[in-house]
């Protein structure tokens, strides 16, 4: 699994821990939705300020959001 596909994964794990859609957590991280599925899917190589805008929707680091990958 390369970083694009570990980052999506881990970004799906938390919204589904937190039973969110993606259409809300691209709501609260002011991204598209479709985006957000391509994100999850590892298809897509985000900035820096993408995940931050994904972890303050999680109401998270930066650090807790990239853990472990």
């Amino acid at each position: 699994m390369n970083i694009k596909e570990k980052l999506g994964n881990r970004i799906r794990i938390l919204r589904l821990e937190r039973k969110i859609s993606q259409e809300k957590l691209a709501h609260l991280s002011s991204l598209d939705r479709t985006y957000m599925q391509s994100i999850e899917k590892g298809e897509r190589n985000i900035s820096i300020i993408t995940i931050e805008k994904i972890s303050k929707a999680f109401n998270i680091t930066i650090d807790e959001l990239v853990k472990d990958l």
